[in-house]
């Protein structure tokens, strides 16, 4: 399942990057190979959900840790607009902040599911949603560089990126749904904000936030 799950991301990432996917979901077919249907006005880009699946059995979550990778050629594209050497991103940066995201996705989900009345846990068992997870096309503005001085940049927007997730039930293996959905942080005006590594780290907390709030509504409706 891990193997499939990266071909999945890997597919994904392409389609993201080359094709606006989630711009263009009337070309999506109505049923998924696994047989899973596909979910119209819903929260997220783009929804398949198992027919009659039922979330109200779950009160516990197990998160697996997300896949991070970033948007195609981003590294390539921040070293050649780097001023110079010392500013490029290297692959020690890269590391760290797939390592700081994939934190930052488990602490934001766990808290927000928590204080939704949801126990997090390393178990499984048949009141426990298994949520695999991926964090994908990530391309922030202002990158966390390891440079010998402070810098500052303007952009419109701290960055985006899109989350892609399966929901599992933790005891059967059984795909019960899966979502795909791109975010991003910013003024939709023209004028120009600071960018820095703290202010994308609170962008990233709100979009993270946002994803974690959809799957707890789910959570929530199903048991209404």
């Amino acid at each position: 399942m891990k193997t499939t799950f990266r071909l999945i991301v890997l597919t994904l990432i392409a389609c993201v990057g080359a094709t606006s996917a989630l711009a263009k979901t009337e070309t999506l077919p109505e049923v998924t190979v696994e047989g899973l249907q596909r979910v119209k006005d819903s929260k997220l880009a783009i929804v398949y959900a198992e027919p009659g699946a039922d979330l109200s059995v779950y009160d516990s979550v197990n998160l697996m840790e997300p896949y991070v990778a970033f948007k195609k050629n981003w590294a390539r594209d921040q070293r050649r607009s780097a001023s110079s050497l010392s500013m490029s991103v290297k692959k020690r940066d890269i590391e760290r902040m797939k390592t700081k995201m994939a934190k930052e996705f488990g602490a934001v989900f766990s808290q927000v599911l928590t204080d939704g009345g949801y126990q997090v846990t390393e178990d499984t068992g048949e009141s426990v949603l298994l949520v695999r997870p991926a964090i994908i096309d990530l391309d922030p503005n202002a990158p966390d560089i390891s440079t010998p001085s402070n810098t500052q940049t303007y952009t419109q927007s701290a960055g985006a990126m899109s989350l892609y997730i399966e929901l599992y039930d933790s005891l059967t293996g059984d795909l019960i749904a899966k979502a795909l959905d791109r975010q991003s942080d910013g003024s939709s005006s023209h004028m120009f904000m600071w960018s820095n590594p703290a202010s994308n780290a609170a962008a990233s907390k709100r979009i993270l936030r946002r994803w974690a709030e959809t799957l707890r509504d789910a959570l929530d409706e199903s048991k209404q």
